[in-house]
C-alpha cells in the first residue's frame, strides 16, 4: 500500500471514482433502454466519432439489422429510432473513454512530479489494469448478445459490473488513505471492522444477484411484494442447484430477500460503535448508513411494484453504489482506528 499522502492525488482519485460510479449508473440506463447492442463493433479509436452522413448511418444500421435483437425484437425499428439507441450507447462508450483519460493523464503527471513515488505505483497500476479489463469485459458482454441471442449473458454483465465496482472501491480506498492515512496489514481486526467486512461481503453478493436480475430481466417476473405469484415462497425455486445461477424466478427471489441480512448487520455495527464510544463522525456516518440501507430496500420494493420503472430502477442502482462506497469508507476508517 502507498504511504505518501498528497491532497492533489486524493482529489484526483475522488473525481475518478465519481466518474466510474456515474458510468455504472449510465450503464444501467443503457441496459434499461435496450441500447447496449446498437453498436456492433468495438473500435476504441475510430469509434469515438459517430457516423457522419446518411450513407454512414445506413451502413451502421445495416450491421445492427443482422443482429438477433433486431431480427427478433426491433424488426419494425426505423433509422431515426435506431439513431436514438445508437447515441445512448455511443455516449456510454464516450464517457468510458473520458474516464480512461481522467485516469491516465493525471497518473503520469503525478509520477513525473513524484507526487506518486515509483515504489508506491503498484496500486495505481492495478487501477489501470482493472480499467482495461473492465473495458474488455464490456465488449465480451456485448459480443455475447450479437450472435445467437437478443440479449447479453447475465454472467458477462455481472462480471462487467463487478470489475467496475472493484475499480471504484480501489480508487476510493486509496483516496481515503490520502485523507485519513493508509492502514497497515497485521493489525488485529476489531469487532466493528469484522462486522463491516461481513456487511461488505453481503452487499457484494446482493449486487451480484442484482446483476443477474438485470441480465435476465428477472425484475419483470413478478410486480408484487412481498408475495411472488401469490406466495411468500413459490414452489420449485430450489429444485435444482443450477436454479441459483440461471433461473430468473430463483435469482430474483434471492435478490429480494438476501438484502435483509444487511438490514440486520448495519444496526448491530451502529450499536457496538455507540457503546464503545467511537468518534462522532463515525457514529453520524452510521446513522446515515442505516437510513440509506432503508432507502435501498424501499427503492427495491418500488422497482418491483412499478414493473421496473426506469427512473426508480436507476435510483435503486445509484443508491447501491452509494452503499458500496460507504462500506469501503467504514472498513477503511475502522482499520485505521484499529492501529491506534
Amino acid at each position: 500500500m502507498p504511504q505518501t499522502k498528497n491532497r492533489a492525488v486524493m482529489n484526483w482519485l475522488f473525481t475518478f471514482a465519481f466518474i466510474v460510479a456515474f458510468l455504472v449508473v449510465f450503464g444501467g440506463f443503457v441496459r434499461l433502454t435496450r441500447s447496449g447492442l446498437s453498436i456492433t463493433e468495438w473500435n476504441p479509436i475510430s469509434g469515438a466519432i459517430p457516423p457522419m452522413g446518411e450513407q454512414a448511418w445506413q451502413e451502421e444500421f445495416a450491421k445492427y439489422q443482422r443482429t438477433p435483437e433486431f431480427i427478433q425484437i426491433n424488426f419494425n425499428m426505423t433509422l431515426e429510432e435506431y439513431k436514438y439507441i445508437f447515441y445512448i450507447e455511443w455516449l456510454h462508450r464516450f464517457i468510458a473513454r473520458f474516464a480512461g483519460l481522467v485516469y491516465a493523464i493525471p497518473v503520469f503527471y503525478f509520477l513525473f512530479k513524484k507526487a506518486i513515488p515509483w515504489r508506491e505505483f503498484g496500486i495505481y497500476f492495478a487501477m489501470g489494469m482493472l480499467f482495461i479489463s473492465q473495458a474488455f469485459a464490456g465488449w465480451i458482454m456485448v459480443a455475447s448478445g450479437l450472435n445467437d441471442r437478443p440479449s447479453v449473458s447475465h454472467f458477462n454483465l455481472t462480471i462487467h459490473l463487478l470489475l467496475a465496482l472493484i475499480l471504484f472501491g480501489l480508487a476510493l480506498w486509496t483516496a481515503f488513505g490520502h485523507k485519513f492515512g493508509f492502514p497497515e496489514g497485521g493489525t488485529k481486526w476489531s469487532l466493528p471492522s469484522k462486522l463491516s467486512l461481513a456487511s461488505f461481503v453481503i452487499l457484494v453478493i446482493q449486487i451480484t444477484y442484482g446483476g443477474f436480475t438485470a441480465g435476465l430481466k428477472a425484475g419483470h417476473v413478478s410486480d408484487t411484494w412481498p408475495l411472488m405469484f401469490g406466495k411468500l415462497v413459490p414452489p420449485n425455486l430450489f429444485n435444482s442447484f443450477n436454479n441459483i445461477f440461471t433461473s430468473p424466478q430463483t435469482i430474483v427471489f434471492i435478490h429480494r430477500w438476501f438484502a435483509w441480512l444487511g438490514v440486520i448487520a448495519v444496526p448491530i455495527v451502529f450499536w457496538i460503535v455507540k457503546k464503545q464510544n467511537y468518534p462522532a463522525d463515525i457514529q453520524t456516518g452510521l446513522k446515515w448508513l442505516v437510513g440509506i440501507v432503508a432507502l435501498q430496500i424501499a427503492l427495491g420494493v418500488l422497482t418491483i411494484q412499478s414493473f421496473v420503472n426506469i427512473v426508480v430502477a436507476l435510483l435503486h442502482q445509484a443508491n447501491a453504489i452509494v452503499l458500496f462506497g460507504l462500506a469501503v469508507y467504514f472498513i477503511h476508517r475502522f482499520r485505521a482506528l484499529d492501529q491506534q
